[in-house]
């Protein structure tokens, strides 16, 4: 008999599960501080649970994490991780250290993704699937697992796929990540990144998690947008910036912008100007990244002083501006080129 594997159980849910058994509710909140912050996967060893439930749940039940397949490690210190869920599908994660000591976590949201954009190596994979919210917490419970307490400081859901075309699951898995109970990390800490879904944006705004929100901005006007991010056709530049006026209204919050840098295309003094009007009205900051190269892609990657150029055009005209460095460029895990390929296996 196949068990049930309770990897991405909310507390609700391991109380619903303690209901069905005949047990008390409160036995699902003991289990889930257990599995989440202890890290305890044994049944056998949960000594709060009586010995007849934890034969049940040993016989029924299990946590069962993921399966690395491949580890590739930066000469700058990135590490990426590609993992083979249980359908065969394959998922990438990356670890980034920094100089100021900050662990973050690049977490993926779904295999491949639909959206297409014309400079992304996922796109290129294409439609795969959303991911539950147990493989989603369940890369970060790897990375627990290896590296202990202080793994991550900062979680970023920027990886493989669109988060919030696949909201519902993201929200299970930050609610067992920002858990006190559970991975215990501040939801200030974690941020979900978006090419531009305009309802989940304004979902995101109703349900006040308190996670910050980074938007795929890329191209300040629609015409230019477009052509590389086939998204701007459904959600054009003035729904989603009516959507994030109404996100900045709703929580507070401000906004990060990502703003990726291509050669010739979106470098120019126009561009700088295009932002500074998009902007207008939107608390936010942004960050700006040269292009990472993506084989068979018809792009070229700015130099450094075209990206330090354009920062100090843009600075005066915006409220916060900042250039990011990318990490993990030669093991393809740098912003733009994860594709799950384990070539080298």
């Amino acid at each position: 008999m196949s068990k049930t594997n309770l990897l991405g159980y909310t507390p609700q849910q391991l109380e619903n599960l303690m209901l069905s058994l005949g047990e008390r509710a409160y036995h699902g909140r003991q289990l889930f501080k257990w599995l989440y912050k202890q890290r305890q996967y044994d049944f056998s060893l949960i000594t709060d649970l009586s010995k007849d439930l934890r034969n049940r749940l040993q016989r029924e039940y299990d946590f069962e994490g993921l399966s690395l397949q491949r580890e590739d490690l930066s000469v700058d210190g990135t590490r990426k991780f590609l993992f083979r869920l249980d359908d065969g599908l394959p998922l990438e994660t990356v670890l980034i250290p920094d100089e100021a000591g900050r662990q973050t976590v690049c977490v993926s949201s779904q295999v491949g993704c639909v959206l297409g954009c014309h400079f992304c190596a996922t796109g290129g994979m294409g439609q795969g699937r959303n991911l539950t919210a147990g493989e989603i917490v369940g890369q970060l419970i790897y990375l627990r697992d290896r590296y202990g307490d202080g793994a991550f400081t900062n979680i970023v859901m920027m990886g493989m796929g669109e988060p919030l075309l696949n909201l519902d699951n993201v929200v299970q898995a930050l609610s067992i990540i920002s858990a006190g109970d559970g991975l215990s990390v501040s939801a200030k800490k974690v941020t979900v990144s978006t090419a531009g879904i305009v309802p989940g944006i304004k979902q995101l705004a109703d349900l006040k998690l308190k996670v910050r929100l980074a938007v795929s901005l890329n191209a300040a006007l629609q015409e230019k947008r477009l052509q590389i991010m086939p998204i701007a056709r459904k959600y054009p530049l003035d729904r989603l910036v009516e959507a994030l006026k109404y996100y900045t209204d709703k929580t507070k919050f401000r906004v990060t912008f990502e703003y990726i840098l291509f050669e010739g295309f979106n470098d120019t003094i126009e561009d700088v100007m295009a932002i500074s009007r998009l902007i207008r009205g939107i608390p936010c900051k942004i960050n700006l990244l040269a292009y990472n190269p993506v084989g068979g892609l018809d792009f070229d990657r700015p130099g450094d002083d075209t990206v330090d150029w354009f920062a100090k055009q843009l600075y005066p005209r915006a409220p916060a501006v900042t250039v990011r460095k990318s990490r993990g460029i030669d093991i393809g895990a740098a912003c733009g080129q994860l594709a799950a390929i384990s070539d080298k296996e």
